[in-house]
């Protein structure tokens, strides 16, 4: 088999390694990639929010499936052109990937399949903002309806703060956001994978969404995650399929608009049972690389599989019993104005740590070759080990010997964990 990987990030980093891994894999081609997929694939530049310059190169390379890593060009509609040119495409369409692009829209699946999620009200106006708040009480959580990299949400006990936000949303063209009821208790990640019709679900994961120690500060795009959840129930992944997953696909059936891909159940395990927060289109980052450093099946036929309607006769997947740590390491000022062109120093002394592989985030070569950041998430440490607690140990020292200046990361990536400390219900 021969795949092409769209993306360049710390995800499709992970994608490729996991393709690659495959023995029914010969060759992996990544477009663009980074300078850290580089090792391991063909990195080939292409517009990747272009889905015939994308069909394009992948009937140029002759490849036999078409992995879509981030949400922009899935809803750009590059799955679907892909798709029409006769390839295999692992990655939803434009209008089953709006349960990403549009938090609106994704409320009202979830409402049609009757999941169990937030109260919300999708609002258009200040005046209608003033109401929900009024309506559903602090903490406020207030949503981009679109897509901001996982940037676009506000948590806040600040009214001021929350309108703040709500101004800068509806200031876009055809501003909307929503604007929900808090959920209280510990969030997972639960990765769904479907062909339109059969759900096999991932081990699940657990983000760590906020810049600082203590889910301090902003929001990011994801400073770390770890798998397996210990504390959670044995049964919580096929309960997700059973409640969320499952009525979900099949209601984007039912509408014509089936959905091939990896559905991202982001949850809230509230005191009254699991509750949806949010759907995502594909992997998360860096939730994603932990539950993907931790599967035994073979990657690529899995998703090949996915793609070409073959699920039902593929079985469970099989899991590792080790525990993954994943670390990203942010530079200097992200999330709000991240610095790049800072040289990356020491990756060869992290990938001798035992268990750690260093996956590339945003990093690119300067004029001199010398690698450097080129985002304000930079590197993810993947750890996997025995047991949560030594997973840690290696992620962490790797993280230690890792030069990047002005760069900051959590320390307490899994650390309640590993303590007990995280109570359901």
């Amino acid at each position: 088999m021969k795949v092409l990987v769209l993306g360049s990030g710390a995800r499709e980093h992970a994608l490729v390694k996991a393709v690659a891994a495959d023995p029914e894999v010969d060759a992996v081609i990544a477009a663009p990639g980074n300078p850290g997929i580089d090792a391991t694939a063909l990195c080939v530049p292409v517009d990747i929010l272009d889905g015939a310059a994308v069909a394009a190169l992948a009937r140029e390379h002759e490849v036999d499936l078409v992995i879509v890593g981030p949400e922009a060009p899935l809803v750009a509609g590059v799955a679907d052109v892909c798709r029409e040119s006769g390839l295999a495409v692992f990655g939803p369409s434009a209008q089953a990937a709006r349960l990403e692009g549009s938090k609106a829209f994704a409320k009202e699946v979830m409402a049609a399949a009757d999941v169990p999620t937030a109260l919300a009200h999708v609002c258009t106006t200040l005046d209608e903002v003033e109401a929900a708040l009024d309506a559903l009480g602090a903490p406020h959580v207030v949503k981009d309806d679109g897509l901001a990299a996982g940037k676009g949400v506000v948590v806040t006990d600040s009214r001021e703060a929350a309108v703040e936000h709500a101004r800068s949303c509806l200031a876009k063209a055809d501003g909307r956001l929503v604007v929900e009821e808090f959920l209280d208790g510990p969030e997972v990640s639960v990765f769904c994978v479907s062909d339109g019709e059969t759900v096999v679900v991932f081990s699940p994961a657990q983000d760590f969404k906020r810049v600082g120690d203590d889910d301090a500060g902003p929001n990011t795009g994801g400073m770390g995650a770890y798998s397996p959840l210990e504390w959670a129930s044995p049964g919580l992944a096929d309960d997700i399929v059973a409640r969320v997953a499952q009525p979900t696909i099949d209601e984007m059936r039912r509408r014509g608009t089936p959905f091939v891909g990896v559905l991202y159940v982001g949850l809230a395990l509230t005191s009254r049972g699991p509750k949806v927060i949010e759907f995502n289109a594909r992997f998360g980052d860096p939730d994603g690389q932990a539950s993907i450093a931790r599967l035994e099946t073979p990657f690529a036929q899995l998703l090949f599989a996915a793609a070409t309607g073959g699920l039902a006769d593929f079985g469970r997947l099989r899991w590792s019993s080790d525990h993954a740590v994943v670390v990203v390491i942010a530079s200097d000022g992200y999330p709000a104005s991240p610095r790049t062109g800072d040289p990356i120093i020491g990756l060869d002394a992290a990938a001798e740590v035992p268990g750690v592989v260093v996956l590339h985030a945003g990093t690119a070569l300067d004029e001199s070759g010398t690698l450097v950041s080129a985002g304000g998430r930079v590197l993810d440490v993947v750890a996997v080990a025995p047991s949560l607690a030594k997973a840690r140990r290696a992620a962490y020292d790797a993280v230690d010997v890792i030069e990047l200046d002005g760069s900051h990361h959590r320390t307490d990536i899994g650390l309640r964990a590993e303590r007990g400390e995280i109570a359901v219900g």
